[in-house]
């Protein structure tokens, strides 16, 4: 192993650990400036966390708040992707079905997913199915935006070598154009996700009894900072780590794409 390999690799370890610590010295600081009682130290919020995962809040343990938002994020992560992937694909490749679909797309894209809620309320009452709904309709939009995006910039050269050597249209697609969009797929699956996350929270708000959000909302009712830190933490820590996976996964199947270094 040379040793600019090793450099490298004790950069790769190191650089994540110190911002880290520069991340929580500054906390502590802003603790210092603002007082405790409003911005929980690490400490206390490391402390309150162990007292959460020790008890049940709203009758479930923590974990089983974890698993509530899991379910509602990845049954809407499921479909999203199942009717957003195709849509976005074709629309980058079939001209008619861009010029058909893109303007309805254009008028809904804008409207953010806490938008929805009302009106997921009055379709599907206050049971899962309008949290599910609203973290649907986030990464929706992602899926459909990056898959589009990847189809329309594949390279035009990729498709006329294709052509000159006798594919049809089908195998274009297939074996052409949809591998060369797979980087900005992948982008889209990635910030699914952390949309996905991201409206977890206000879709627990519609009346939930369960989830992270609920933990997050009880921290509010009850007044405890650290409860809604340890919230917030757990969403932050569960979306990053499945960031990871797909980025694992993205390497398997697109080996060629290298990584700035």
């Amino acid at each position: 192993m040379s040793a600019a390999t090793m450099r490298h690799r004790a950069l790769s370890l190191a650089a994540p650990l110190g911002s880290a610590v520069i991340f929580l010295a500054l906390w502590q600081a802003a603790v210092l400036a603002v007082g405790s009682q409003a911005l929980p130290s690490p400490a206390m919020v490391l402390a309150e966390a162990l007292r959460l995962f020790s008890i049940k809040i709203g009758g479930n343990s923590v974990w089983m708040h974890v698993y509530y938002s899991m379910r509602r994020v990845l049954i809407a992560y499921f479909w999203a992707g199942l009717f957003g992937l195709p849509l976005g694909l074709m629309m980058g490749w079939n001209r008619t079905c861009d010029k058909v679909v893109k303007p309805i797309f254009e008028l809904l894209r804008p409207i953010p997913p806490i938008a929805w809620i009302p009106i997921a309320i009055l379709w599907l009452g206050i049971g899962e199915g309008p949290k599910i709904f609203i973290c649907f309709v986030g990464s929706f939009v992602i899926f459909v935006l990056n898959s589009y995006i990847g189809m329309r910039y594949v390279d035009p050269l990729l498709i006329d070598a294709a052509r000159a050597f006798g594919a049809s249209r089908r195998q274009q697609l297939f074996n052409v154009a949809i591998p060369a969009s797979l980087p900005s797929v992948f982008a889209g699956v990635q910030n699914a996700l952390s949309m996905s996350w991201m409206c977890v929270l206000a879709a627990e708000m519609v009346g939930a009894r369960e989830g992270v959000g609920f933990l997050i909302i009880q921290g509010m009712d009850l007044n405890k900072p650290a409860m809604i830190l340890v919230g917030m933490a757990l969403i932050g820590l569960i979306g990053a780590a499945l960031a990871v996976m797909l980025r694992l996964l993205e390497r398997g199947l697109c080996p060629w794409r290298k990584e700035l270094v």
